[in-house]
């Protein structure tokens, strides 16, 4: 969801913006909401960069949510924070830092919560293998709780995501791509599925 955006330092002021349409909100391996539109922006300059996303569900009964992260990335190393602030919750926000390093074959992630109520520190971790397949782009990841923490329904360290993507980009014009994708994900410890596809512009 909120994660470090990739981008090769530069001398000038980059701007971007992407948005996704998914049939479900899955966050490390719980369900968040329903059908949403996912937007996003973000400005970098020279390896450092802020991204603005919010989740804006279908159904008008869901909280939205705006993360706003600042990041920053050298090589193939990426420290960052992002707040999480749910919108119909004003007071309710949680500051979260990242730090993680990318093997190419091989991503690794460190969150952990430092700001929030009743957030006890929470940590996740993550290990993200992408590779190619049958023309897709697929990716794996693991992603677990080193120790038990309500924000994440653990009692001690518990597996809390398994999940298998695969994504296929297409070209509509020289400047302009979409994107669909499809993942399935389980959370051995709370012993439930979900599957979800979206398309991304």
């Amino acid at each position: 969801i909120a994660i470090p955006v990739t981008s090769v330092a530069q001398d000038k002021l980059e701007l971007s913006a992407a948005a996704d349409v998914v049939s479900s909100y899955i966050w490390r391996g719980q369900k968040l909401g329903c059908a949403s539109f996912q937007p996003s922006a973000t400005v970098g300059y020279k390896g450092l960069s802020l991204t603005a996303w919010t989740t804006l569900a279908f159904d008008g009964h869901s909280e939205d949510e705006l993360d706003l992260t600042l990041a920053y990335e050298t090589g193939n190393f990426s420290v960052s924070v992002t707040d999480y602030w749910y919108t119909e919750s004003s007071d309710l926000h949680t500051l979260e830092a990242q730090v993680g390093y990318d093997f190419g074959f091989l991503a690794a992630n460190w969150y952990t919560n430092i700001v929030g109520k009743n957030n006890e520190n929470a940590s996740y971790f993550t290990l993200t293998a992408p590779f190619s397949l049958i023309g897709l782009d697929w990716e794996a990841e693991v992603g677990a709780t080193p120790w038990g923490t309500d924000y994440y329904g653990t009692d001690k360290f518990s597996v809390c995501e398994l999940s298998l993507g695969a994504s296929k980009e297409i070209k509509i014009t020289k400047n302009f791509y979409t994107s669909l994708f499809a993942k399935a994900t389980y959370n051995p410890t709370a012993e439930k599925f979900y599957g979800t596809f979206g398309i991304s512009f």
